[in-house]
């Protein structure tokens, strides 16, 4: 050849097109032919997987960072622990001591060191719960329900249990009732008892004579150890707690206890009487019925007569009859013994007092209680002078009427605050010190109010 060999330049043809410049990156078995049936299909579903798979793993991934910057709830072990006779159904902390409820009795323990430093067992009985309050000067209020609903009422002093007196004990046994609920109320000056019997429920407001136990206790130091428990050591070297006896039987405890004041019954409150057609005549009758001390509130005192009231019923009856045969049967069983709801109220401006009577900022002045499917709140001063026998049926000093049936109740830590829930999902807030409500909150109608507190 005449000329050397040299590389001929590039022609048009031989440039790079768009859509090829980037060839380098692309998978070389793309320039096969497609993928034939049914492979793309296998293929197009194993990418879904794939694609679906990264998709969770990421969310997974923000869900772990995002709870990593949550503040972490600490955890707790327990750095101690005691060994009790029996079975523990319930538990009580009071000042430096935790009382334990025994499948055989009761047990207290020092909060320090968890040991055992007394237990009674004198009836074998079992306690199902406890409710205590400390005192002050090493004593301490107790009452301890069983499995028989009897409400066992102790005090504690010296590390020694001295039972005064079981509440609602009765000779005649088809007369016994069973304690539904307990409350002390704070201070340990009262303690309200729900009971309820065969055919009826009432609640019962005791009066406690701490003063007095302070007295007894100080001067008759015998008594203070009328209970008076043994220690003795285990056998069993691997066991490091105390174990305590009782060496008094049951009747020789109840007359060593027997020295201690007796609680003091000052209420005996009753479910409301269902409303019935009216005797008066004239509404001035209706006005003098409420000067003779009845309340206003409770719906007695009305002019609607039985006739009318047959006649409603039959109104009614006719046009949802479809309805009430199916609930007809139920709605005939259901009835009494009912429950309520009751709380201890400090003094404040919703329960005035008189001048003769002596409030204390720091007693309660009165009780609130409102039973189930009950509209009235009513409230009873615990001050007044007894002027009627306790058994009969006390009427409330004030009552508060609602407009729907009343779910739960409950009192701020402060006792300053009072919540009513009823069962239109309606909440109303009370400011008992001011006397008027704070407010009124309406939440949806499909909702079920069943409890309620104050955090």
């Amino acid at each position: 050849r005449k000329h050397p060999l040299e590389i001929p330049p590039p022609s048009e043809k031989d440039w790079l097109k768009d859509d090829e410049e980037d060839f380098f990156l692309q998978d070389p078995d793309r320039k096969r032919d497609a993928l034939p049936q049914p492979f793309r299909m296998i293929n197009k579903l194993v990418m879904l997987v794939f694609e679906n798979a990264m998709e969770i793993i990421e969310r997974r991934e923000m869900l772990r960072e995002a709870q990593k910057l949550k503040v972490q709830p600490t955890k707790c072990f327990p750095t101690a622990e005691f060994q009790v006779t029996g079975r523990a159904n319930c538990l009580a902390v009071s000042g430096k001591y935790i009382f334990v409820g025994l499948s055989v009795g009761l047990a207290a323990f020092k909060v320090s060191d968890c040991k055992e430093v007394c237990a009674w067992d004198a009836v074998k009985t079992e306690i199902c719960a406890i409710h205590a309050l400390d005192l002050g000067n090493e004593r301490h209020v107790l009452l301890a329900v069983d499995e028989m609903g009897l409400v066992w009422l102790f005090c504690f002093h010296k590390e020694s249990f001295l039972l005064i007196k079981i509440l609602n004990e009765v000779e005649d046994i088809s007369k016994r009732s069973t304690c539904v609920e307990v409350v002390l109320s704070p201070g340990g000056d009262y303690a309200g008892v729900l009971l309820q019997g065969n055919t009826k429920a009432w609640l019962e407001i005791y009066r406690l004579p701490k003063d007095s136990w302070l007295k007894e206790t100080e001067k008759s130091p015998g008594a203070a150890a009328g209970l008076a428990c043994r220690e003795r050591r285990s056998s069993c070297t691997s066991s490091w707690a105390d174990t305590f006896l009782l060496q008094e039987s049951a009747v020789s405890a109840n007359k060593a206890d027997a020295k201690l004041s007796l609680p003091v019954l000052l209420l005996k409150v009753k479910p409301p009487k269902p409303i019935t057609g009216s005797s008066f005549k004239n509404p001035l009758e209706a006005v003098k019925k409420v000067d003779d001390g009845s309340m206003l509130g409770l719906g007695y005192n009305h002019l609607i007569k039985d006739s009318q009231w047959e006649q409603q019923e039959a109104i009614f009856r006719s046009t949802y009859r479809e309805y009430l045969e199916t609930e007809g049967e139920r709605e005939s069983k259901e009835e009494i013994p009912r429950h309520a709801t009751f709380h201890f109220l400090l003094p404040s401006w919703i329960l005035q007092v008189g001048p003769e009577m002596k409030v204390q900022p720091d007693v309660p002045a009165g009780i609130s209680v409102h039973w189930d499917e009950s509209h009235n709140f009513c409230l009873y001063l615990l001050n007044c002078p007894l002027k009627e026998k306790v058994d009969s049926d006390p009427k409330p000093d004030v009552v508060w009427p609602c407009a729907a049936p009343i779910a739960c109740s409950a009192v701020s830590s402060c006792s300053r605050y009072l919540a009513l829930a009823c069962e239109d999902a309606t909440i109303t807030i009370w400011d008992k010190h001011l006397g008027y409500p704070l407010s009124v909150t309406a939440i949806l109608e499909e909702r079920l109010i069943r409890s309620i507190h104050f955090l």
